[in-house]
């Protein structure tokens, strides 16, 4: 199963998914995607492939993502990798745009793990992080786009202290792995 994990900008998705995959590390019913994005690895955030928009395009071209998008002038990239994986019957955790919810679940069993915050929190992690202006942020805040009525969604509240946030995500990504069909079924994949 493929378990796409959305949220709004400053919700603390990195920081929750770093915590669930160094406490999954080792387990081999899960795999923890690297995203391919056009961005240079020491501009902070995710832990990354960095690819140029020429790289990413050829990479593209030759079918090398199972999904794709492109969101805050940038491109990003689910390697096609993850179909072994999921052939495997592991649960493969990846970090997504909600753009592309829609076609991950028509061509991958797909469950949504939301992570959310209030927006004032929200607001102020923004800020702390430190890599963007005040009109940044406030046109970051300002788009909420909501998840396609219809799919398998789990919404985890991050409003807590790391820890709390963490355990919530590692119950998720546990009821995943007891729900993952054990066929290793995928459906036909997208191009790109």
């Amino acid at each position: 199963m493929l378990v796409g994990v959305v949220g709004p900008s400053g919700a603390g998705k990195d920081t929750l998914m770093s915590g669930a995959r160094a406490a999954l590390s080792g387990d081999p019913r899960f795999r923890f995607v690297r995203r391919c994005i056009t961005r240079p690895a020491e501009a902070g955030g995710e832990e990354h492939e960095p690819l140029t928009p020429a790289e990413f395009a050829a990479r593209r071209a030759s079918g090398g993502f199972a999904l794709c998008w492109e969101a805050h002038g940038l491109l990003y990239g689910i390697p096609r990798e993850i179909e072994a994986d999921l052939a495997a019957g592991r649960v493969v955790v990846a970090n997504l745009s909600r753009q592309v919810l829609r076609d991950a679940a028509a061509h991958y069993p797909l469950r949504v793990l939301e992570i959310t915050a209030p927006l004032m929190l929200r607001a102020r992690r923004l800020a702390a992080r430190g890599r963007e202006t005040a009109e940044d942020i406030a046109a970051r805040l300002s788009r909420e786009a909501g998840i396609p009525p219809g799919l398998d969604v789990e919404t985890v509240q991050n409003d807590a202290d790391v820890e709390s946030g963490v355990a919530r995500v590692l119950a998720v990504l546990n009821r995943a792995a007891a729900d993952a069909p054990r066929s290793g079924r995928a459906r036909q994949a997208p191009p790109g």
